[in-house]
């Protein structure tokens, strides 16, 4: 089984108090989704996510989308390593 790391981190800040309104900073974020976590397992967060898309879909897609942002916000993905380039042309070597 994978694991999206992403989907459960929003899943489980969807789950936590947190608002919207409260405009959280990223260290907030990151509380919310480690305790929201501990409190309720990953599979937890996924139960109480779907009971609000079944209950609440009109509000619950809104709030998604903002869990979804501020994890982006607060986890950012680390940037890619550059493809190593010579720093000078190599010469080819002939055949003999």
């Amino acid at each position: 089984m994978t694991v999206n790391v992403e989907a459960v981190r929003a899943e489980a800040l969807f789950v936590s108090s947190l608002q919207l309104s409260d405009r959280p900073a990223p260290d907030e974020v990151l509380r919310a989704v480690a305790t929201t976590l501990r409190r309720f397992g990953m599979r937890g967060c996924a139960v109480r996510v779907a009971g609000e898309f079944g209950e609440h879909p009109e509000t619950a897609v809104g709030r998604m989308e903002w869990a979804l942002e501020m994890i982006r916000t607060a986890y950012p993905t680390p940037a890619k390593p550059a493809a190593l380039r010579p720093s000078q042309p190599q010469p080819l070597a002939l055949a003999g």
